[in-house]
């Protein structure tokens, strides 16, 4: 099992898919890489042999962030806009919706699945 930027690389897929398991990596970009090296992206990666294996790896690891490292950039991005308290940081502190979604309905998941019945929280009056 190839193991690409600490990634272990599943054999059975095309490498052009496989390579899209490693964290800031899609389709897009690793066909780009595998059209930069000349290597077939039809190809099972298994099939691949060491050498191949070693120039995908130096590719990603030389030019682009993956992994640990574009995690550790995002998280301090969002860190940074918390701090100088702009609206997307406010939203992130409030686990909602960073992104102009609206939150009347939807955001089930980010709010937490609380659903609220037609009768919820009414209170029952006696008859006499």
């Amino acid at each position: 099992m190839p193991r690409i930027a600490g990634i272990n690389i599943p054999e059975e897929k095309r490498i052009e898919i496989a390579l899209t398991y490693i964290y800031g990596i899609g389709r897009s970009l690793s066909t780009r890489i595998l059209e930069k090296l000349k290597i077939n992206k039809d190809q099972k990666a298994k099939e691949l042999d060491s050498a191949q294996v070693n120039m995908i790896k130096d590719e990603i690891l030389k030019h682009y962030r993956v992994e640990g490292e574009l995690r550790h950039d995002i998280n301090l991005n969002i860190k940074r806009h918390k701090e100088i308290g702009t609206y997307r940081g406010l939203r992130h502190a409030r686990s909602l919706p960073v992104r102009g979604q609206q939150t009347r309905t939807n955001s089930r998941t980010v709010r937490g699945n609380v659903r609220r019945t037609m009768g919820s929280g009414k209170t029952t009056v006696e008859k006499t």
